[in-house]
């Protein structure tokens, strides 16, 4: 069974989340301060953290910055409605996704099981995964290539990097930062132009419709994020 943690001091919403996720064989345990929550991760192994931003004590950013120095476990925030600065936070301390209060219970749970299949999927032994495959797309990392339904490519250097990343990242928004440093190997700038050039470039082979893309969609004011539905 997939076991998560919740970090919210919000017990009722916790126990509903529990009651949820029960349904799809996931257990759940909860923790109610940020504290607890880093103890409890350090004795127990799980495949998705879901934390609150705002909490007494340690704050989610505060206990965020706590799990990435011991785990890459994916995170899903909790945020308040509108609340855009600290998603972009959020994102860049090392979230995966984020959800804003309140929230529909269906939502929570595609999201959760979309980070917990793309964790077990690449949570294997480095080198292990050389060929992706999506709904009419494969990918193979050892050609450098790409099977798509407008033909064969073989792609440049910086067209493949950035799509091995956001393959590899399936359903998680990452900032421009976070992409740029990844796949530039450079400090961000805050020059958007070469990502830009270069996704256009990957849109124009991969997709049916550049203009309204399937598989890189744009995060407004934030990123980008590979469809976790195809």
């Amino acid at each position: 069974m997939n076991r998560i943690i919740m970090i919210d001091d919000d017990k009722e919403l916790c126990a509903l989340v529990k009651r949820s996720i029960i349904k799809e064989n996931i257990g759940a345990d909860c923790c109610y301060c940020g504290r607890d929550g880093l103890a409890r991760l350090k004795e127990q192994e799980y495949h998705l953290v879901i934390l609150d931003v705002m909490m007494p004590g340690l704050d989610g950013f505060e206990t965020m910055e706590g799990i990435r120095a011991v785990s890459d476990v994916p995170i899903l925030m909790l945020t308040a409605k509108d609340d855009s600065a600290s998603k972009v936070r959020g994102l860049r301390a090392g979230a995966d996704d984020y959800l804003t209060k309140p929230f529909d219970m269906d939502e929570l749970t595609a999201r959760i099981l979309s980070l917990i299949r793309r964790y077990t999927r690449f949570n294997r032994e480095e080198g292990e995964v050389r060929a992706l495959a999506f709904d009419g797309l494969s990918i193979d990392a050892d050609s450098r290539s790409i099977v798509t339904e407008n033909g064969d490519f073989e792609l440049p250097p910086k067209e493949f990097d950035l799509l091995w990343l956001f393959a590899k990242n399936q359903g998680k928004i990452l900032t421009k930062q976070k992409i740029y440093e990844a796949v530039w190997k450079e400090s961000y700038v805050y020059d958007d132009s070469n990502i830009m050039a270069v996704i256009s470039r990957l849109r124009k082979k991969m997709e049916k419709q550049p203009g309204n893309p399937r598989y890189i969609q744009t995060v407004k004011g934030i990123g980008y994020r590979f469809n976790k539905d195809v």
